[in-house]
């Protein structure tokens, strides 16, 4: 049973591409084999329920469907936001770890990246499964602009911020039904093999 939850200050960064798509439910999916700088170099889920923290700097448009590549814009290297949005928080609600190329070639309608994506995150690690991250995610009513800091900085998945955000009053993007079938329908194509968080 999920705890209602009405502050957090943890965070999940991602391609702001990508939490844009999953604000406006164009999908549930992220694809996951962890920053460079993980806690023992493998990727795990730190926290269930997430602050979507946006990035910038490692977005690339020849790794994305064309639809999402055009909206990603080059910036000059070393820069950084002097505040970043926070529009939204998630339920990760499934944690799927596959291997097989066929399987996460048929997951393609599901999220937001390209055939050369899914080859490079298989190739690299490659003992190492891709982790599908399944977001049940919610729009916090008013957008937040925090400070930038420099310890949010790196390649890392999850950071916690230095203060907590207000998550009452958020609204689940999609309804019910919807998010149980593409979760329903994702999880057939990796065959019921559901994994529990664990946290």
């Amino acid at each position: 049973m999920l705890m209602e939850l009405t502050k957090t200050c943890h965070a999940l960064k991602e391609w702001a591409v990508a939490i844009n798509a999953l604000e406006t439910g164009k999908t549930v999916m992220l694809l996951r084999k962890g920053g460079i700088h993980e806690v023992g170099g493998r990727f795990c889920v730190a926290h269930e329920q997430v602050l979507l923290y946006p990035t910038y700097e490692h977005q690339q448009p020849f790794l994305l469907k064309p639809e999402y590549a055009n909206t990603v814009y080059p910036i000059t290297p070393g820069w950084r936001p002097e505040t970043v949005r926070i529009g939204s928080w998630a339920q990760i609600t499934d944690i799927l770890p596959v291997s097989e190329e066929a399987i996460v070639d048929a997951l393609l309608p599901f999220h937001i990246w390209n055939e050369h994506f899914i080859s490079d995150r298989l190739k690299w690690k490659p003992r190492q499964p891709l982790y599908i991250l399944l977001l049940r995610t919610y729009k916090l009513p008013q957008i937040q602009e925090i400070s930038y800091r420099s310890e949010y900085a790196g390649c890392k998945s999850w950071i916690d911020l230095t203060q907590e955000i207000d998550l009452q009053g958020a609204e689940a993007v999609m309804n019910d039904s919807d998010y149980s079938q593409q979760v329903k329908e994702i999880r057939h194509i990796v065959r019921d093999r559901l994994y529990a968080p664990s946290i």
